[in-house]
């Protein structure tokens, strides 16, 4: 089978029309048909089913479209790759994070570094208030959320971090001493707010505590650096992360363990339409190594 007649295949399994499919190769609805044919012929069964309104991939369609979809993807980064390396140019993934704590991943990246060894990873800093727009930018190729996520155009990958949430307070604030709190508490508090979208927001900030009180959202932060003057004056608190403590300690910021709060998981984004060979190689690294987990670890 000739690589354009694979590539006239896949093209009409996405599009699921003829004309389309025509338009975007730049050939003539005859050619996408005359391929089509051929291949069904060399093969002995219909790849699609065809009337004058509908073209529907059949259950051997399907499953020729997902056999050569990942070969074909392959077959066009290896080229991508051969010319990157004769312009001298370095290949590069751009990791986004929303923390600070780089250390906890060291296991992934200097495993992924032995892997592919000419691939430098660049970190790139997200903001919690729009924390899958450089992935949608395409200003970063993969980054590390806390979960749930539930985008549709962007693929979930293994979790990488497990760890406490905690309680960020300033030092003079009531709840500071405590050995710890519940998340009941936080009822009784003004909490900082600023991540969206809404669901994600509240996998780290409830909007309610357990017995169902509302609970008071304050100022709008959108990174860190913003949280520091209002934790440390005590107009708010705000959940957050332990690794927060390890990683960043302030002056005047306390953290306190929520004892009923679930833990805080992190896990590997990326843009479906944009996953490529590195980014597989890079999830496939992390799901060989396993989550580190926090909780368990310190």
């Amino acid at each position: 089978m000739e690589l354009r007649d694979i590539e006239i295949f896949l093209t009409l399994a996405q599009e699921l029309h003829f004309g389309r499919t025509a338009e975007r190769l730049h050939v003539t609805p005859a050619r996408v048909s005359q391929a089509i044919k051929k291949q069904e012929r060399r093969i002995g069964a219909t790849l699609f089913e065809r009337s004058n309104r509908h073209v529907a991939l059949t259950p051997i369609g399907k499953q020729l479209f997902e056999d050569l979809s990942p070969a074909y993807r392959g077959l066009h980064e290896g080229f991508a790759r051969a010319v990157a390396a004769a312009r001298g140019d370095a290949e590069v993934l751009r990791l986004g994070m929303i923390g600070q704590n780089i250390e906890d991943y060291r296991l992934i990246l200097e495993e992924f570094a032995r892997r592919r060894p000419g691939c430098a990873v660049r970190f790139r800093h997200v903001d919690f208030s729009d924390p899958f727009g450089p992935l949608r930018a395409g200003e970063v190729d993969i980054q590390i959320p806390w979960l749930p996520v539930r985008e549709p155009d962007l693929t979930v990958g293994p979790i990488v971090l497990t760890e406490p949430i905690v309680l960020l307070t300033g030092t003079s604030h009531r709840l500071a001493g405590r050995e710890s709190i519940s998340l009941e508490d936080l009822g009784d508090e003004v909490v900082m707010g600023g991540a969206q979208p809404g669901y994600w927001r509240e996998g780290l900030v409830p909007t309610h505590t357990p017995s169902g009180r509302l609970i008071e959202i304050g100022p709008i932060v959108t990174n860190y650096s913003d949280m520091i003057p209002i934790l440390v004056s005590g107009e708010a608190v705000s959940p957050g992360f332990a690794h927060g403590q390890r990683v960043m300690p302030v002056p005047g910021i306390t953290y306190v363990p929520i004892h009923d709060a679930p833990p805080g998981r992190w896990v590997l984004v990326w843009r479906t339409a944009a996953e490529n060979d590195l980014i597989r190689d890079f999830v496939r690294t992390a799901r060989d190594l396993g989550s580190v987990d926090r909780a368990a670890n310190g």
